[in-house]
């Protein structure tokens, strides 16, 4: 029987560590929640929202899944919105993809992923809809890079388009939308600027 043996310890040390810089943390956390950030990203295992901006728990709320995709009949995601913007009043959604991203790169060949394409049809219609741009670009790195990019711009153009988003915004509510990308390559976070 597999063990999750090495969790648990990872876990107890964990906890011991932030017990003995700030011996209050865990109460304090416990009693409330009012992030100013709410991260939809990915669901790749090396794009860990809270580490990378390097954020205690309780400051950001993250929804992740495959390649970042923000679909407007997903319940999901339209429950973790409408969560953070009506009840937590988050400041700012942030769509964040990343290069390398595997279902980017999924989307972008001809092979049988099984039931993951049905998601990934999202990006396949983002690639339609960049097809000029795309097409003109001959390196497939540098295509690959772009398309990562270009969902991210997308989800943002479908988060703003979300009634509960867009209710927000015509209500006065002080929330913006940020598209950016991280760089596994460096580590780093760019703006996107959309």
């Amino acid at each position: 029987m597999n063990s999750l043996k090495e969790i648990f310890e990872n876990n107890k040390k964990w906890a011991e560590s932030i017990t003995n810089a700030d011996p209050e943390f865990f109460h304090k956390l416990s009693q409330q929640q009012k992030p100013q950030y709410l991260w939809i990203g990915c669901a790749d295992s090396r794009v860990p929202a809270n580490q990378i901006v390097d954020l205690p728990p309780g400051d950001v709320f993250v929804h992740r899944n495959i390649a970042n995709v923000v679909v407007h009949t997903d319940l999901n995601a339209l429950s973790v919105i409408q969560y953070a913007v009506e009840i937590l009043e988050v400041k700012h959604i942030i769509i964040c993809g990343h290069y390398g991203c595997g279902g980017i790169k999924a989307s972008m060949d001809d092979k049988d992923h099984g039931l993951i394409d049905n998601w990934l049809r999202h990006i396949v219609d983002v690639q339609r809809f960049h097809a000029k741009e795309l097409d003109a670009i001959a390196d497939e790195n540098q295509k690959f890079d772009r398309l990562c990019e270009l969902n991210v711009q997308e989800q943002v153009r479908n988060v703003l388009n979300i009634t509960i988003v867009k209710n927000a915004i015509n209500a006065g509510k002080d929330i913006s939308v940020h598209g950016v990308i991280y760089d596994i390559r460096d580590g780093l976070l760019r703006d996107l600027d959309i």
